[in-house]
């Protein structure tokens, strides 16, 4: 017998994922033993642990829970708005504690600095954003913008729109980034030829292009390694 195909208030007391946690700490519980405690209980027939294997399963793991709606979690068997919310919110946090930036200005010394701070937010988007961080004269981030959302092309992303933000916050230099649904951030001709016009317009104004960053999932490639700036 397995402790999900058997009712909590069954299970010896020090086994529970409860009283679990609190003793060895978070990081040594399952999924589904973190998830357990977020829902809170079963039902009649089916214990607490039960339905959080049911849930990974349906959402095949974290991989789909982490972007699950409401309705989504609703439709289950056993979770309504009460444990739905509970969820949503444990998932919203996470994703908050992610991409949490301390009160001091965060500095780029290297492309890994600027894929880090970008990395969280841009790896699982849906679409291509287009997004531009602006630097003082320490490599300070004074700001971030997304600047467009869409299929990158040279038509699109037009060296005015970006370079006036930049004029607007005094910026020294910028570091672009835009990342590729797919995972995959190989970058196109289309990424190479926008990043060729946004150096020579930075050249003209006296902004400097540093880095256009491509965000893939869990990796990047940055453009000035690869010799295009």
């Amino acid at each position: 017998m397995t402790l999900s195909s058997i009712m909590i208030k069954d299970v010896p007391k020090e086994d529970r994922p409860r009283e679990r946690l609190v003793k060895l700490g978070a990081d040594h519980l399952s999924n589904q033993e973190l998830i357990a405690i977020l829902l809170g209980s079963g039902s009649k027939n089916e214990s607490v642990m039960e339905l959080s294997n049911r849930l990974l399963i349906h959402f095949e793991g974290l991989k789909l829970l982490k972007d699950a709606t409401i309705e989504e979690l609703t439709a289950i068997r056993g979770i309504g708005n009460a444990k739905g919310v509970l969820v949503l919110a444990a998932l919203e946090l996470g994703k908050r504690l992610n991409t949490f930036r301390p009160n001091e200005r965060y500095v780029i010394r290297s492309p890994e600095d600027g894929a880090d701070f970008v990395m969280e937010e841009m790896r699982s988007l849906k679409q291509e954003h287009f997004v531009v961080l602006f630097l003082n004269t320490k490599n300070q981030i004074i700001h971030r913008q997304t600047i467009f959302i869409g299929s990158l092309n040279a038509s699109i992303v037009h060296p005015r729109e970006v370079y006036r933000e930049a004029v607007k916050r005094s910026a020294a230099s910028i570091i672009c980034a835009h990342n590729h649904p797919s995972g995959d951030p190989s970058p196109s001709q289309e990424d190479i030829h926008v990043t060729r016009r946004l150096v020579e317009s930075g050249k003209m104004i006296g902004i400097e292009l540093l880095d256009h960053l491509v965000i893939g999932d869990r990796k990047f490639i940055s453009l000035k390694e690869k010799g295009y700036l």
